[in-house]
């Protein structure tokens, strides 16, 4: 996942893509650390999924801007619109069913 630095550049990205999925999290956060892969690995199945992630200790503006106040936080914006946050203790199967979801009804069934 690319980093982003500016709310300018998260905007642009949000707007641009029709999908695209925020990994905000922390290097001196434990949690962080242990899910920033699991998320990783999972958004590679979804192609057609945009994957960013913002350090929340570097760029406190831009997390202040999304009403980020803890870390870890997962976010995946529809069309330009949040369609879901998960917060703290994620559990990647509930988000990724999630995400499924999403990218099956906008990008039609997984095939098999």
């Amino acid at each position: 996942m690319e980093s982003v630095k500016t709310i300018k550049e998260m905007n642009h990205l949000i707007q641009k893509n029709d999908m695209l999925l925020i990994y905000f999290g922390s290097s001196t956060c434990s949690v962080c650390r242990d899910l920033q892969p699991k998320i990783e690995a999972m958004i590679d199945r979804y192609p057609n999924i945009r994957a960013v992630k913002v350090d929340v200790q570097n760029v406190s503006e831009l997390t202040a801007s999304f009403h980020i106040f803890s870390a870890p936080v997962v976010m995946l914006f529809v069309q330009g619109k949040e369609t879901v946050r998960e917060a703290g203790i994620i559990s990647v199967i509930k988000l990724e069913e999630k995400i499924s979801r999403y990218d099956a009804l906008f990008y039609g069934e997984p095939k098999n």
